[in-house]
């Protein structure tokens, strides 16, 4: 079992008849040995038995998108869900119920709030939930899931009778917390985040480790961020404890998570046609994704092909630019960096909490090697490949499965693959391009963009701006809107936003902005437990742990 899935436990293998699910509410592996799942078993499995992830086995076309325009976010949350969501898994009732519960603790009415910020280019503000990142959207929504199939599945039942969770996971900074704001208080859930201790920026930790509810527990591991995955890989693979637990993971390649995202393509492009005097529903727009684990900007493909006039999805990516060296290359390959020339970023960011091999930037969260989710739509652009033969979607759907496995198989055993077919590198720069952004463009791009409109950009959001301005000039002033995303809040980054700004006149950090639910976070009580680099050790105390819960909850 990988540490990126749900363990199968207990989870129905009964396939969802066609009668009450559509095409886009059934499931299948993107390496074609999983096929016809539910929703619910897509959630909580998390990762197909034979590796692939999960994806609908049809896009649903949204006719009447264009009537959605005045929906407000819930509302609009509802209509795109549902498409994927079959109403006999969760009627409607519930699922708006859930919605509603997911949101209720954003900060901003509009969950997120599309600004103006400069020229051609407005910014997606995707910071206003409970930790200040755009992760939020997804773990909100997928904790009440959580939490609504757990409680039905245990009606009825009592003691050890009753389906628990024990969600295990990995974290260099920001899933972790996001995932703990998502899971904290819910029933039937025992929540063991392990991060790399002392690597963790200072923010970041205390998001975490000042949560206290009694089903969250923060785990601080001697060791490095590689060390945290190994363990919690071992003890998905480990036969003792999940002969008596159901292990749970929540990470970026959980269906669920790419889903909730989609939501705000759409209230996005509505906002901007409210906004703007000449933008109207029905014009192209273009999206500028920072990315890195491919997550975000999936999302938006699964807009554009519900119907989203989406003109490109630009791929903006820092230094580990794995995405980047695709698009212009057609190969995928590991560019592992090691010593001296790996080193950089800021250790206050939490640059020290992340996978051997890749280098050290001033946008941590976008500092990977290979990006987990982009399997995805390696399988979409197999699948469009293997339909130009004429034949059926069956044959169609096998090639695609084939192909996507022979690809990772290659990326595994070579650390990497490419070039691949020219059709297929075709396909994906119609509908993407990409772009590369060092740290001096970022700090340029924060301090840039401060000075001529006073707005005060995180690095991974600078980074997307930076991509933006390339874009805009490359189709020209005034022809094609951009909405770039805005991740993360800039306090959380304090390092980078102060090395940029530092210099600049009126500029004060805690005035500026320090967000007051920041202050006097190092003051609060803290749950946190140090724990050696043993995955036997993590395993024994799991196991007391989500016992202790259970004997109190009887």
């Amino acid at each position: 079992m990988s540490s990126n899935g749900v363990a199968t436990n207990g989870v129905s293998a009964e396939s969802p008849p066609a009668a009450t699910h559509t095409k886009s509410q059934r499931y299948l592996s993107t390496r074609g040995e999983d096929s016809d799942l539910s929703f619910e078993e897509v959630v909580l499995k998390g990762l197909a038995n034979d590796g692939g992830l999960y994806i609908p086995e049809a896009i649903p076309e949204a006719p009447q998108w264009q009537t959605w325009k005045d929906l407000p976010f819930n509302e609009l949350a509802y209509n795109v869900l549902s498409l994927y969501i079959s109403p006999s898994e969760i009627p409607a009732d519930d699922l708006k119920d859930i919605i509603n519960r997911s949101y209720s603790a954003f900060r901003a009415p509009e969950i997120t709030p599309l600004v103006h910020l400069q020229g051609d280019i407005h910014l997606l503000e995707l910071f206003h939930g409970p930790t200040f990142a755009f992760k939020d959207v997804a773990l909100q929504f997928l904790g009440n899931l959580f939490e609504y199939f757990l409680t039905r599945r245990n009606v009825g039942k009592t003691g050890r009778d009753r389906y628990h969770l024990t969600v295990v996971g990995a974290t260099s900074g920001d899933t972790g917390s996001a995932a703990i704001y998502g899971l904290r208080g819910k029933k039937d859930v025992s929540v063991f985040m392990l991060h790399p201790k002392g690597k963790v920026s200072p923010i970041q930790e205390l998001q975490m480790t000042t949560v206290l509810d009694a089903n969250v527990h923060n785990l601080a591991i001697t060791g490095n961020f590689d060390n945290c995955q190994d363990i919690v890989k071992a003890l998905f693979a480990d036969p003792d404890i999940n002969s008596t637990l159901k292990l749970g993971a929540v990470n970026s390649i959980n269906w669920a998570r790419i889903l909730a995202q989609t939501v705000y393509y759409f209230h996005s492009y509505f906002a901007l046609a409210r906004q703007s005097k000449t933008f109207k529903v029905g014009d192209k727009v273009r999206y500028v994704v920072p990315s890195g684990n491919f997550g975000d900007v999936l999302a938006g493909y699964f807009a554009f092909r519900m119907g989203l006039p989406i003109d490109k999805l630009v791929i903006a990516t820092n230094e580990n630019d794995i995405l980047d060296r695709f698009w212009k290359t057609g190969k995928y390959e590991k560019k592992a960096t090691h010593g001296p020339a790996a080193e950089g970023g800021i250790e206050s960011d939490g640059v020290k909490a992340h996978e051997d091999g890749v280098k050290e930037t001033l946008s941590p969260a976008m500092d990977i090697l290979v990006s987990s989710n982009f399997e995805r739509l390696l399988w979409f652009l197999a699948y469009q490949f293997a339909d130009s033969a004429g034949m059926d979607d069956e044959w169609n759907k096998k090639q695609a499965g084939q192909e996507v496995s022979s690809w990772l198989k290659e990326l595994k055993t070579k650390g990497g693959f490419g070039p691949v077919y020219k059709d297929v590198l075709e396909t994906a720069r119609r509908n993407f391009d990409s772009e590369r952004v060092s740290d001096q463009e970022t700090l340029d791009t924060i301090k840039s963009i401060y000075n001529e409109v006073g707005y005060v950009l995180d690095p991974h959001t600078a980074v997307g701006v930076e991509a933006a301005r390339r874009s805009v000039k490359q189709v020209g002033e005034g022809v094609i809107p951009h909405i770039s995303l805005s991740t993360a809040h800039p306090a959380k980054f304090a390092g980078a936003v102060t090395l940029a700004l530092n210099d600049a006149p009126g500029f004060e950090f805690n005035e500026k902005v320090l967000p007051k639910e920041f202050v006097g976070l190092d003051q609060q009580e803290k749950r946190v437990r140090d724990v050696e680099n043993d995955w036997k050790a993590v395993r024994e105390l799991v196991k007391r742990e989500v016992e202790e819960e259970l004997a109190a909850a009887q």
